[in-house]
């Protein structure tokens, strides 16, 4: 019974290691501690108003997700969640309403869609994937105390997506756990400009083959100057530290 068990655990052992080199999956989630600088201002001839951003710093989460398969032709695929937001000063006039020293807040939840190819993986312990993000953000836009509205508050809610180029780099520092890692995402066009830039160093903890927990640190920054929402321009930077835990199968 014993040489049984022994044989069915090194069967699925080997049965793992083997799917691990066909498709392998990773994740993550932490905390993203940003500082927002820049504004909004209002789109169009004739309107004044202008938002400041009052750079109150505030701890977001963020998760994601990769999974990479054996499929040449077939795009890998990462998913992605974060928020960001910015407490301002409103005054002037926009198109809907008018604002003296008004407080406002921005919230923006983004879901990133990344189909991208692997061009070298782990080859002399370098890692290049280029592909393609779809930006998806959910955004609220309130200013409290105006005037011209129908209510005392304005509020706009709007869904934007955005393409922007992906390039994702890796290197693992021989004989160590230890990797550091930068990614780019970034598209300009017309008079707007948006792009994601991080770059980490995480730690791998090699207690099984199977799962491999590990940690990472790193810095984030976000830049949006575009005019997607409803008559007012956005021009709004995010940045700061990001620490969490990943899993690997």
């Amino acid at each position: 019974m014993k040489k049984i068990i022994k044989s069915m655990a090194c069967a699925l052992i080997l049965a793992a290691t083997a799917q691990a080199d066909f498709v392998r999956v990773e994740l993550g989630a932490g905390a993203w501690m940003q500082e927002p600088k820049g504004g909004i201002t209002a789109d169009g001839s004739g309107f004044t108003g202008s938002d400041l951003s009052k750079e109150d710093s505030s701890t977001k989460g963020y998760a994601w997700i990769l999974v990479k398969h054996f499929v040449p032709v077939v795009p890998n695929l990462r998913l992605e969640y974060a928020e960001v937001s910015n407490e301002g000063i409103a005054s002037g006039t926009f198109k809907d309403f008018t604002a003296s020293t008004s407080p406002s807040s921005l919230e923006m939840k983004q879901y990133d869609v990344i189909p991208y190819y692997n061009l070298l993986d782990n080859t002399a312990w370098i890692t290049l994937d280029v592909g393609l993000d779809i930006k998806v953000m959910d955004t609220t836009y309130e200013v409290q105390n105006v005037t011209g509205y129908t209510s005392a508050n304005y509020t706009e809610s709007k869904t934007l997506a955005l393409p922007l180029g992906y390039v994702r780099g890796r290197v693992q520092i021989p004989t160590t756990d230890i990797g550091i890692e930068a990614d780019v995402k970034y598209v300009s066009y017309s008079d707007s400009t948006a792009y994601d830039v991080r770059a980490k160093v995480d730690y791998t903890f090699d207690i099984t083959p199977l799962i491999q927990p590990a940690i990472e640190v790193g810095y984030r920054m976000q830049k949006y100057e575009v005019d997607e929402l409803s008559d007012i321009k956005l021009d709004l930077e995010f940045a700061g530290f990001y620490a969490g835990a990943m899993l690997r199968f």
